[in-house]
């Protein structure tokens, strides 16, 4: 059991470090968005104004950093979990995707202004519609996980 708890943490910790550098990443793309070009230091500048809103940008940053650090709390409680939940390994792989379809989700809309993914609307732009689908995906399997954890630790002997 030990060896399943130590395979789920290196799943989380992993996923959880390659999700905050994406929201590294895209904080970078924050930054030329708030300043108005892309700065290169030390090379210079290029002036280009991203596209997206400023709520956009903050999103997709803050969603990377938070989802992140959600798998690594995760990967922290996963001993006090293993002692009620079975299938560990699945519970945290179900969040692996909650972290990546959320993430994915959100980088579109300051990329592509048309995907904010809040609503689906046939008429409206495929990568609005494949947002809406992410989102719906990972918000779907979190409400799954969480309250997997709720019934399993409140009908713990």
């Amino acid at each position: 059991m030990a060896d399943e708890i130590s395979r789920s943490q290196r799943l989380l910790i992993g996923h959880g470090a390659l999700v905050l550098l994406v929201g590294f990443i895209v904080g970078f793309g924050f930054l030329f968005f708030l300043i108005g070009r892309v700065e290169l230091w030390p090379f210079g500048a290029i002036e280009y104004q991203m596209p997206g809103t400023y709520d956009a940008w903050r999103m997709a940053h803050t969603e990377g950093i938070m989802n992140g650090f959600a798998l690594w709390i995760l990967a922290a409680i996963l001993p006090a979990l293993h002692n009620y939940i079975r299938k560990l390994y699945r519970l945290c792989v179900g969040m692996v995707i909650v972290a990546w379809t959320i993430v994915v989700a959100s980088c579109l809309d300051p990329i592509l202004p048309t995907s904010r993914g809040l609503a689906y609307t046939p008429t409206s732009s495929l990568t609005n519609d494949l947002a809406f689908f992410l989102f719906y995906i990972g918000i779907a399997i979190a409400f799954w996980v969480v309250i997997t954890i709720a019934v399993k630790a409140f009908n713990a002997k």
